[in-house]
């Protein structure tokens, strides 16, 4: 699983305006990083994840938007993973 984390994190860092990216678990435990993303920040993306979920039970996993004037956080969970990607709106 560990190469699979290292693969997808490294694809992430190589899109355009990608600033950042983070996994972690269901939990909230950090599972890797990449770019400008502090790991202090995986329980609250999963939480975000789980709750956002809880909107629409039974359909698939979510995207959440968190949008200021210069960055861009998306967030969603694939099965035990949650994923964030952090995008620099200001291009």
């Amino acid at each position: 699983m560990e190469k699979n984390i290292e693969r997808t994190l490294e694809q992430a860092k190589n899109v355009f305006g990608v600033t950042g990216c983070i996994l972690a678990d269901k939990a909230g435990l950090c599972l890797g990083t990449t770019g400008n993303v502090s790991t202090d920040s995986a329980g609250l993306i999963a939480a975000i994840a789980s709750q956002a979920a809880k909107l629409e039970p039974g359909l698939d996993a979510p995207i959440v938007c968190l949008q200021n004037d210069s960055r861009q956080c998306l967030i969603q969970r694939q099965g035990p993973v949650v994923g964030a990607i952090f995008k620099d709106t200001s291009q």
